[in-house]
């Protein structure tokens, strides 16, 4: 995960107050259960020091008008004295419930965690007619969430399935209904191709009917030949279809989360081997301070100690981070920019 979309966030001035909100069911009382549930967050914000002017920035955030969509959808919300100075619309403490921080910094250990096992997609559901793409965000824990949606097809509005009346002869048809279902994939592809330079997903997944698929694979760019997956569940005919379409990319986000943990736990091996890499939080803070760092490897669940002042620096300095699953002292490890000695020196 690339933290500069977080800088922003770190260039303003602590104290910082950070609240998670846990997304949960829809209710008719949504309204009277956030409403507690703010109410308990900004009262142990307050016993902390938070002061008033950034507890009714957050007020205001929190409390609105469609608050049905802040129970179902979560929030994560960092503000300080000037205002909001971070609101996402979900959940990225799934699991652990409701929590708020004060402090010089914001503590978005559990947000960078989540969002390191999110998902960029760009799904392409392929017809011979066409394709409907949408671009998305998947995880393994999160239903996929749509942002946009496109209906695409080719110029051509000839019937590609049924025979014209006249003289044409059957091979004359169906070269013509192949030319039209080529130029149809050619207009996805086009498309598709777009969207990948605009938007640098992780993943293109092409599912659909078979004919579909295979018309639009053979049209696509190297570029998003290079993210290419392909499913055969689902599709849009009916809710079941859609939902088994949705499990599939689901399992596509796993099996990717799942890779880049493994590659990034494997880099930190041969890094550590190589004088290039730290771990347990005093000595990774310290790497991070000096902008040493090129990757903040974090614990897969659990968050570390002063991991959100570890964050701040290493967003500061440009740095990445990812997951790792291995064993690390204090669950926390860094990839270095140069060798752990120069790195930690007095």
């Amino acid at each position: 995960m690339n933290l500069e979309n977080l800088r922003t966030v770190y260039d303003n001035q602590g104290p910082f107050a950070t609240v998670y909100l846990e997304g949960r069911s829809p209710a008719a009382d949504a309204e009277k259960q956030v409403r507690l549930r703010w109410d308990e967050l900004r009262e142990n914000l307050a016993n902390a020091g938070a002061a008033d002017e950034i507890l009714r920035h957050l007020d205001g955030t929190l409390i609105v008008e469609d608050i049905t969509e802040v129970q179902t959808d979560g929030r994560t919300v960092v503000a300080n004295a000037a205002g909001v100075v971070l609101d996402e619309h979900w959940d990225a403490a799934v699991g652990t419930g409701d929590a708020a921080h004060y402090g010089e910094v914001p503590e978005l250990g559990a947000y960078v965690r989540e969002g390191c096992r999110l998902v960029d997609m760009v799904l392409v559901i392929a017809s011979q007619e066409g394709a409907t793409i949408r671009e998305l965000r998947a995880s393994p824990q999160h239903e996929a969430q749509q942002q946009d949606e496109s209906l695409i097809s080719g110029d051509n509005d000839e019937d590609i399935h049924a025979p014209r009346q006249g003289a044409l002869s059957h091979n004359q048809i169906r070269r013509r209904a192949d030319e039209i279902v080529k130029d149809n994939a050619r207009a996805v592809a086009d498309h598709v191709d777009e969207i990948v330079r605009a938007r640098e997903p992780d993943l293109v997944v092409v599912a659909g009917e078979v004919q579909g698929r295979t018309a639009v694979k053979a049209e696509l760019s190297t570029r998003v030949t290079e993210l290419l997956e392909e499913t055969d569940q689902g599709g849009t005919d009916d809710d079941a279809a859609e939902e088994a379409l949705y499990d599939a990319l689901k399992s596509l986000a796993s099996d990717r989360v799942q890779a880049k943990q493994t590659e990034h736990t494997e880099n930190f091996s041969y890094s550590k081997a190589h004088d290039l890499a730290v771990e347990g939080a005093d000595k990774v803070s310290q790497a991070a301070q000096r902008g040493a760092v090129a990757t903040v490897l974090l614990n897969y669940d659990v968050g570390a100690d002063g991991e959100g002042a570890i964050l701040a620096d290493a967003v500061l300095s440009s740095a990445d981070v990812g997951l790792i699953d291995g064993d690390v002292a204090d669950g926390i490890a860094a990839i270095l920019r140069y060798d752990a000695a120069t790195a930690l020196a007095d």
